[in-house]
C-alpha cells in the first residue's frame, strides 16, 4: 500500500489493487485533488477512515453520443415540470448528495471535509453543480469536476422527487460540449442512460493536467 506524504504526487495508476485502490493519506487540498483527477485518480472513503485514493480498471464512463433517453423520460422532459440550472446552489447540491440514502452504502463518503474541499474547487471554477428545481424548490441535482473542456468527472447526484436527478443529468449532457463523462464506478441507473466500461488506459488518454 502506498502512503502519501505532504508532497503532491501519486504512484502510477498501474500499481492500484484489483479493486482500484491506489494510495492512502494526503489531504484534500485543491492542488492535490486537481492533480489526482488529471491522473485518473479520485478520493472515496467513509467518515473516520483515512483518505483513500482510487483508480479503477475498467472505468465507467458515458460518451454523450451514447446517451439513452427512454420514451417515458422524453415525455417527462416535454412536460417541462423541472427547471435545470448550473452553479446556482453548489453547496446545497453537495449537502443533499451527502444526505441521500444509498441502497449499497452505510453512511456517506461525502464528509464535511469533502464538502469544504469541493466547495473550494467550485470557488476556483473547477467544480460545477447542476440543480433541478420544481416550484422553486431544489428537488434534485448533481455535481462534479471539469478536468478539461472535454471531460467532466461526475461525483454524485440526488433526487427528492421521481426523475429529478435523471432530468438534470440528461439536460446537462444534451446542453454541454463534453466528449466524455466520468461516472467512476458502475451503477445500473447510469448504465440505463448509456454509460459503459472502458479500460483505464483509454480513459486516461482523454485527460490533460490542470494547473492552478
Amino acid at each position: 500500500m502506498y502512503f502519501l506524504t505532504d508532497k503532491i504526487e501519486f504512484p502510477d495508476v498501474s500499481e492500484a489493487s484489483a479493486e482500484g485502490l491506489l494510495a492512502v493519506g494526503g489531504d484534500l487540498s485543491p492542488e492535490r485533488l486537481l492533480h489526482a483527477y488529471s491522473k485518473g485518480i479520485f478520493p472515496w472513503f467513509q467518515d473516520e477512515e483515512p483518505i483513500l485514493w482510487w483508480s479503477p480498471d475498467p472505468r465507467f464512463v458515458l460518451f454523450p453520443e451514447d446517451l439513452k433517453v427512454s420514451k417515458s423520460m422524453t415525455q417527462v422532459l416535454k412536460k417541462d415540470n423541472f427547471k435545470v440550472t448550473i452553479n446556482k446552489a453548489f453547496k446545497a447540491v453537495v449537502e443533499n448528495c451527502a444526505k441521500a440514502k444509498r441502497n449499497d452504502q452505510d453512511g456517506t463518503w461525502i464528509t464535511d471535509n469533502m464538502v469544504d474541499a469541493y466547495y473550494k474547487l467550485h470557488q476556483l471554477g473547477y467544480a460545477k453543480s447542476i440543480e433541478v428545481w420544481q416550484n422553486d424548490e431544489l428537488v434534485g441535482g448533481l455535481y462534479g469536476i471539469e478536468i478539461t473542456d472535454s471531460v467532466f468527472c461526475g461525483e454524485s447526484m440526488f433526487a427528492k422527487v421521481s426523475n429529478a436527478s435523471k432530468a438534470g443529468f440528461i439536460t446537462f449532457i444534451q446542453n454541454s460540449n463534453y466528449k466524455l463523462i466520468d461516472c467512476q464506478l458502475h451503477t445500473k441507473h447510469l448504465e440505463s442512460l448509456g454509460a459503459k466500461d472502458i479500460s483505464r488506459a483509454e480513459f486516461i488518454k482523454h485527460l490533460k493536467p490542470h494547473d492552478i
